[in-house]
């Protein structure tokens, strides 16, 4: 059984990632409709995986007797100055996420709760990738620059990227 602190940061945790799915989602949808179909490609798939975030929180606050409430939503921004403007915002949603998991972690050693702590490891490798990763497109951008034909270049890389996460995951299922 959760303690009612635990089940609070759940709870708030649940939103967190709700909020980064429908962000990333507005995201793809801004891309795609600039022709950037390499980003949005990414976006969609970070969107499906942040809803992914989601539903497993949800799904292991039931299973500990818990009571997930499903968040309303704060409307994204559906405009973006540029590409580069939105991965920056992006490492910093993800920094704010990391955040709130050390959270999470440490309250669940105050709280003794082993079952959570544990649970909670997941979450805390996959922000460190998600970090990294996002610290890696940044990166790639400022190679790349803010010229005339920047966009392509970077649209380029960015199917790049997914053809390598489509390529790891599917090595993960075999």
């Amino acid at each position: 059984m959760l303690s009612s602190k635990i089940e609070t940061a759940l709870n708030k945790q649940l939103e967190l990632e709700a909020y980064a799915s429908f962000l990333y989602l507005s995201m793809a949808s801004w891309s795609e409709h600039e022709g950037l179909e390499g980003t949005a490609k990414f976006f969609y798939r970070q969107s499906v995986e942040e809803n992914d975030h989601m539903m497993r929180i949800l799904h292991y606050m039931l299973d500990m007797d818990g009571a997930p409430i499903v968040p309303q939503i704060e409307k994204p921004p559906h405009t973006f100055s540029s590409v580069q403007k939105i991965f920056e915002d992006v490492y910093h949603h993800e920094q704010k996420v990391t955040k709130a998991i050390n959270g999470i972690v440490e309250l669940a050693i105050q709280e003794n709760d082993h079952a959570t702590h544990n649970f909670m490891q997941w979450y805390v490798q996959e922000q460190r990738e998600e970090e990294t990763l996002m610290r890696t497109i940044l990166d790639k951008l400022k190679l790349i620059g803010e010229g005339a034909q920047s966009l392509y270049f970077i649209d380029k890389e960015m199917e790049e990227i997914n053809q390598q996460i489509e390529k790891e995951e599917g090595a993960g299922e075999g």
